[in-house]
């Protein structure tokens, strides 16, 4: 008979919500602090306050679930029948989330699988529901997680900004080089690779920019099919835009959803940010 298996993620996944409903995954969030006030990550008000307090040049932080908080779910999970979790999650390179999972996970009531994608938003979203259909076929834990790394493996991710001095405030670029890309007037193009999100291309104008970041996307598409989600922080109309075109040029797209990122994200890149992710099948 197969075994109970329950899976966990973090706010940073930015699941539609029915669909975290429908395969009953477990969503442990993270937190922004704005002006010393801690807000739940993922939600639109969260977003919008974010979006203001980064334009008004107002100190933001982010802040991990501690292992407390994993401890809490994952005893939930093993009183609601669980058998074993599977907890897929960010980046270790961007966030300490992982190790408080691992934290967590060394004295759970049941085993605990704990995967870190190297991913963020619906890169790590995909992951994590190609793990639930592995769970809701009779699929085991190690199928299970063996499903998100292979689907994290032949993720890409690809992110516009209109600045790049979000990012030297987080640390991801030296001040020089944002002082330069001021000048300029660079528009940045941002890539997840080894778990970090790093600095790709600069181009001259934001159309151009933008046109950039839709080729990138279908390139990494390739021919088969793909899940593809956009993503936007205060920029509704671009990301619905940018959706349209990449639904007509990708042959064989399973999923497509656009959403808003959340805290965690959009602390690094400001308003403005326009992000293409393709997660191959």
């Amino acid at each position: 008979m197969p075994r109970s298996v329950a899976i966990v993620t973090d706010s940073t996944a930015y699941l539609p919500r029915a669909q975290a409903a429908r395969h009953g995954i477990t969503v442990v969030p993270l937190a922004v602090v704005l002006g010393g006030e801690a807000l739940e990550d993922g939600t639109g008000e969260t977003a919008r306050r974010l979006t203001d307090a980064l334009e008004r040049r107002q100190a933001v932080t982010t802040s991990r679930p501690g292992p407390e908080v994993f401890a809490a779910a994952y005893r939930a999970a093993a009183e609601a029948g669980a058998e074993e979790i599977v907890s897929v999650h960010l980046s270790s390179e961007i966030s300490g989330t992982h190790d408080a999972a691992l934290v967590a996970a060394r004295r759970a009531p049941v085993p605990v699988t704990v995967v870190d994608t190297g991913l963020i938003a619906m890169a790590l979203g995909f992951c994590v529901l190609a793990a639930a259909e592995v769970v809701a076929a009779g699929g085991s834990p190690e199928e299970a997680a063996a499903s998100a790394r292979k689907r994290a493996g032949a993720a890409g991710a690809y992110f516009y900004v209109d600045t790049l001095e979000h990012l030297r405030r987080g640390g991801r670029i030296g001040a020089a080089q944002a002082l330069l890309g001021s000048a300029l007037a660079v528009k940045p193009l941002l890539e997840l690779k080894g778990g970090r999100i790093e600095l790709r291309e600069k181009v001259r104008t934001a159309s151009r920019a933008i046109a950039r970041l839709e080729e990138l996307a279908v390139e990494h598409a390739g021919n088969g099919p793909v899940d593809v989600a956009v993503h936007h922080l205060a920029a509704e109309e671009r990301a619905a835009q940018l959706a349209e075109r990449l639904a007509r040029r990708l042959p064989d797209v399973a999923e497509l959803h656009v959403s808003e990122v959340g805290a965690v994200l959009g602390a690094h890149t400001g308003p403005g940010l326009l992000g293409a992710v393709v997660s191959p099948r």
